[in-house]
């Protein structure tokens, strides 16, 4: 996939890192999903599309909830990935690789859409009247971010200086609080009813960092064999030098509720 202003055009990959993904990506706190139930969505019998699903880490920690859920993702081997972890739980989720710009569901049919971590990657002139459309009249959509915080964490810092040096189109560095992305072309379709940020510190092993890092769309996704044969052993002793076993990294969760226009 390559997508202009994304890495200064570079193809990345997610298929590529979707082992990584599915084991070290299920890291959202507790404090994320209970800001979801909190607004009232996303359980209780409601029927949720995740667009941009993954491996299902949205839909499989929120299973128990009570919503009917349904994902998608462009990528095939993230979909694998997902069906085999929610079989694993016996969770009867429905994972679906297709491209949000084609999916195709009667007028209606969703109490929610969510959109996590990957706004920034959709056509948002293709998809803003048939989200609208196959959302139910007082349908809701949610878009969900988490990032680290490189300028107040030290580790985090460090971690983004190594995928530099081996992937200086990676664009993604330097990220600060700062409310989620809502494309333009949404509010032709959508009003904006909440929109808000907060910070959560989220525990690691120094595996589990690695492993998180390796796969993030500026290593895992898009070095070829030898860069992330290169960053895979600079990072591994940056953290035993500067990182306990156990430790806390600085994120901070953002999320824009949306509804359909009246």
């Amino acid at each position: 996939m390559k997508i202009t202003g994304i890495d200064n055009g570079k193809a990345f990959d997610w298929g590529n890192t979707s082992k990584d993904y599915a084991k070290y990506r299920d890291i959202y706190p507790k404090e994320f999903y209970q800001y979801i139930l909190d607004l009232g969505l996303c359980k209780d019998g409601q029927t949720v599309l995740d667009i941009g699903t993954g491996t299902g880490v949205l839909p499989r920690n929120m299973y128990q909830f009570g919503g009917r859920w349904i994902g998608t993702d462009i990528s095939k081997n993230q979909i694998e990935q997902a069906k085999i972890l929610s079989a694993e739980n016996n969770m009867d989720i429905e994972f679906y690789a297709c491209p949000a710009e084609d999916i195709d569901y009667p007028d209606g049919t969703f109490d929610v859409i969510t959109i996590c971590q990957c706004i920034w990657y959709l056509n948002a002139s293709a998809i803003k009247e048939k989200f609208a459309k196959i959302l139910k009249p007082d349908g809701k959509m949610l878009i969900l971010y988490m990032g680290w915080l490189p300028y107040e964490d030290k580790v985090a810092g460090k971690s983004e200086e190594l995928i530099l040096k081996y992937n200086p189109n990676w664009n993604a560095y330097g990220d600060t609080v700062h409310p989620v992305y809502v494309p333009d072309e949404f509010l032709e379709y959508f009003d904006i009813i909440k929109q808000e940020e907060f910070r959560v510190d989220v525990p690691f092993s120094r595996e589990g960092w690695h492993g998180r890092m390796r796969a993030c769309r500026g290593v895992g996704a898009s070095m070829n064999e030898e860069e992330l044969a290169g960053w895979n052993e600079e990072h591994w002793k940056m953290l035993t030098e500067n990182a306990p076993e156990e430790f806390l990294i600085k994120h901070y969760i953002s999320v824009a509720e949306l509804q359909v226009k009246k």
